[in-house]
């Protein structure tokens, strides 16, 4: 500001007189207030008062053949009342983009223009004596009035652009968050059957416990030792089960404590799959053209279950591709049901594998090290999909494989 507006400063015209010049330093230096802290606008108004004074003198030192300071001083000193007068008022107002309106801040604006050079001409009349003429008021008010609202319009422009800017960047910061709640949610179905496996394995080895118990050759030292045993296994895994459940208890705690909604329009969803695997994609430098559609009317899923299958299905699929193709999403509402398709063109799977791609530890996609991945992800998208009462089958096309979820709605939808 101490730079830009002696700058602009010079961009001038005479009005009035000789003197009182108008320049482009004003709108500048309100554009500058506009973004300054209120608690600084007193000390910058001063500064930059005193910066376009001593601008003005340094430059007739430049170009004057015979520079006297005093003459410089005392000609271009009433300026330094414009700014400081400006600032001054600026900060009587209270005038901030968060306090008023752009229409009063503009109006609060030409009023504190044609003030502030009313002063500026004050000044210059006792100091200099020259003229002042009432009819040229009017034209500083249109000049005012214009200085205003063209910044106003820069002002607003940049202002809508660091919206957008945050609006960005929350909405990046949201999805980021959303994959991370999913992945949650997609450990505690893990954990959830988890549990369910050490229970049973828990009955199993308490019902062992028992039979050896029940054995004719109860005392039989070998028979005690066993069931002892068992009875140790059995409680140690009733431990596991426990330390399962208080995980469990508190990844659903975490989950459900998140303020993000938990439930999103159908057109959201599919919109937030197509966006984070288009990213994906590039991130694989991988070429993909992603189609979606929603056909009927729906109503708002549950995001982490909807994100947990579908995604999957999507992020296996750009995987598969090998430099570029196509995945195409689609929804279809179909009476008490919703039922998602996942369609790609990467190579597919051999057909004497087809009925194996469930099945845990099953994968035909390796890293550049010739590693396989783990395997899991189908099997887990088959168990949730399962556990929702809905059902999940792959067909393989031509060229790449279509995965259709058929899903009932009451599974899905917010109760109540």
């Amino acid at each position: 500001m101490l730079i830009t507006v002696p700058l602009a400063g010079e961009l001038k015209f005479y009005p009035l007189n000789e003197t009182f010049r108008i320049t482009f330093g004003a709108p500048t230096f309100f554009f500058f207030l506009l973004l300054l802290k209120r608690k600084t606008v007193l000390s910058g108004g001063l500064l930059t008062a005193l910066s376009v004074v001593l601008f003005r003198i340094m430059l007739d030192y430049i170009t004057l053949d015979h520079f006297q300071f005093a003459a410089s001083a005392h000609t271009h000193y009433p300026t330094f009342f414009f700014y400081f007068t400006y600032a001054l008022l600026f900060f009587i107002f209270k005038v901030s983009r968060m306090n008023y309106s752009a229409i009063v801040i503009g109006l609060i604006g030409l009023i504190i223009e044609i003030a502030a050079d009313i002063v500026e001409l004050t000044a210059q009349y006792i100091v200099l004596h020259t003229t002042i003429h009432i009819d040229s008021l009017s034209d500083m008010a249109v000049i005012a009035f214009a200085h205003s609202f063209i910044v106003l319009s820069f002002f607003n422009m940049m202002t809508i652009y660091e919206s957008q800017s945050r609006e960005r960047q929350i909405r990046k910061q949201n999805e980021h968050m959303l994959m991370l709640i999913t992945s949650l949610y997609e450990e505690t179905v893990h954990l959830k059957k988890t549990l369910h496996n050490t229970e049973v394995i828990t009955k199993a080895s308490y019902d062992l416990y028992r039979v050896l118990n029940q054995q004719e050759k109860d005392h039989s030292v070998l028979n005690q030792t066993l069931s002892k045993k068992a009875l140790r296994i059995a409680g140690d895994i009733h431990e596991v089960k426990k330390d399962n459940q208080r995980i469990f208890a508190g990844l659903s705690k975490t989950i459900s404590n998140e303020s993000f909604q938990n439930y999103m329009k159908a057109e959201e969803l599919i919109e937030l799959i197509v966006r984070i695997n288009k990213k994906y994609a590039d991130s694989l430098h991988k070429q993909i053209t992603f189609f979606s559609s929603v056909n009927g009317e729906h109503f708002s899923y549950h995001v982490y279950t909807i994100l947990s299958i579908i995604n999957n299905l999507v992020a296996n699929a750009v995987e598969a591709i090998k430099d570029e193709g196509r995945i195409v999403l689609s929804v279809h509402r179909q009476a008490e049901h919703v039922e998602f398709h996942v369609q790609d063109n990467g190579p597919g799977v051999p057909l004497k594998y087809e009925k194996a791609i469930f099945e845990p530890g099953f994968t035909s996609k390796y890293d550049q090290f010739g590693n396989p991945s783990t395997g899991i992800g189908l099997s887990y998208v088959k168990d949730i999909v399962q556990e929702l009462e809905g059902t999940i089958k792959a067909t393989q096309e031509d060229s790449g494989m279509t995965f259709i979820i058929q899903i009932p709605l009451r599974n899905l939808i917010q109760k109540g």
